[in-house]
């Protein structure tokens, strides 16, 4: 691949990344005020604590999109791998839902916004500003490109380190000159 496709295709897979992440993010959005809705109307639960349910059903409902949909092609083929991947997601999420409700609790409990409306609307919000925060965190710290062992090593566990490497269908790295090698 030549230096001027290389750019194209790498924001071409970010593209991918981003609109796999969305359909995810999507159900997860509709089981969220599903489950918000639900809650607040069957069981009259006050506003906040049906958010946060609600949150977490999204939340399980996310993990198994991404990890199986989204970033099936990163993350850990081991066990303990995955519950690294896991705690992470978990620990990310947790932040997210504290950015989500946080904006819930302050416009419903702070502003005295307490209708339907004003709580979807404000959840709604809230989502957003959670999502951009999880795309990020997600993307580089839970589904991390690349498995559990780099090229080199995985060249040097084969073989040694004078190994055969065969060609990678990696991208082409940079050099200091400002053409481009194949590595």
């Amino acid at each position: 691949m030549s230096g001027r496709h290389a750019l194209p295709s790498r924001l071409g897979g970010l593209y991918r990344e981003i609109a796999k992440f969305g359909l995810v993010g999507l159900s997860g959005f509709v089981i969220n005020l599903a489950v918000f809705n639900v809650i607040r109307s069957l069981a009259q639960w006050p506003t906040v604590r049906a958010s946060v349910l609600a949150t977490a059903c999204a939340i399980v409902g996310n993990y198994l999109g991404l990890r199986y949909f989204t970033y099936r092609d990163r993350g850990q083929d081991d066990r303990i791998g995955r519950q690294k991947e896991l705690g992470l997601f978990l620990f990310f999420s947790a932040i997210g839902l504290v950015i989500e409700n946080a904006v819930l609790y302050t416009t419903t409990y702070g502003f005295g916004w307490d209708s339907t409306l004003a709580n979807n609307a404000c959840k709604f919000l809230g989502i957003g500003i959670a999502t951009l925060f999880r795309f990020w965190s997600y993307r580089t710290w839970v589904f991390r490109p690349g498995g559990p062992l780099p090229e080199k090593a995985a060249a040097v566990a084969r073989g040694g380190p004078h190994a055969v490497r065969t060609p990678s269908a990696a991208p082409p790295e940079p050099v200091l000159n400002g053409s481009w090698q194949s590595s």
